[in-house]
């Protein structure tokens, strides 16, 4: 049985460009559904799963996040000031020294129901990525596994797949050990100037010689808000989805 899991690492460093103005200069992550913001409705489900400890990766628009930690103790904030020259890896690698036992891993822009977090928390596994079955919401990342239900590639190009197991939507559970691991295969990419990874490369990268498990749960309630399309399917589609699972 996995150890209960208490920390939770939201990286929310990115600029959101593609919202334009419906971001009301804002980063993405204070976008609102349903009254409330995506990144307040994130804090308040981790801390109902037992999390009482949440690092945030900020980077554009950080004094928004710095202003959550007076409302949620449990949280604490972290700006990568490269930001705008990396990519959410090195969000993650400058928040690797503070992150000291099994944790989860999430991204800031995301939508999700109660239920996914359950999935994970409710799992064996140690180290598992959290996928969906086809959400056609457009800039989905593809995950490819292998017979063990193991991760063995990501991309956002179906063609670079040899199979499409799921899609990838932006919660893990993972060990310090992956971590370790994903923070030394990205300092080598560092030192060839390559900034610009995220931290889905990484698990490809060290998925060769750690096991990391994929969960595809079907029909499952989330979406990543990237863009007006993504936005709209939030609220029309995906939102009103979850209200009525979780009875709000």
């Amino acid at each position: 049985m996995s150890r209960q899991i208490q920390t939770a690492v939201i990286l929310a460093a990115g600029l959101g460009s593609r919202l334009g103005t419906l971001k009301n200069d804002k980063p993405k992550a204070f976008l609102r559904v349903g009254n409330e913001t995506l990144i307040n409705r994130s804090i308040r489900l981790l801390i109902k799963q037992g999390i009482n400890k949440i690092i945030i990766g900020t980077g554009y628009g950080s004094t928004h996040f710095d202003a959550l930690t007076k409302t949620f103790p449990q949280a604490s904030t972290h700006r990568n000031d490269k930001f705008e020259s990396t990519g959410s890896m090195y969000t993650l690698y400058l928040l690797r020294n503070l992150i000291n036992d099994p944790f989860l891993l999430l991204e800031g822009d995301l939508l999700y129901g109660a239920e996914a977090l359950h999935h994970l928390m409710g799992d064996e596994h140690e180290d598992i990525i959290l996928a969906s079955t086809p959400t056609h919401s457009g800039d989905e990342v593809f995950i490819q596994c292998n017979e063990h239900q193991e991760l063995v590639n990501m991309s956002k190009n179906k063609a670079e797949l040899d199979l499409v197991s799921g899609e990838l939507v932006g919660i893990s559970k993972l060990t310090n050990k992956s971590l370790e691991q994903m923070a030394t295969y990205a300092a080598d990419c560092y030192r060839n100037d390559e900034m610009h990874i995220h931290y889905e490369d990484a698990l490809v990268g060290i998925a060769g010689s750690r096991s990391l498990s994929v969960k595809v749960v079907p029909d499952l309630a989330w979406c990543e808000i990237d863009d007006a399309a993504h936005l709209d399917r939030a609220i029309s589609v995906v939102y009103p989805k979850i209200a009525e699972q979780e009875g709000l």
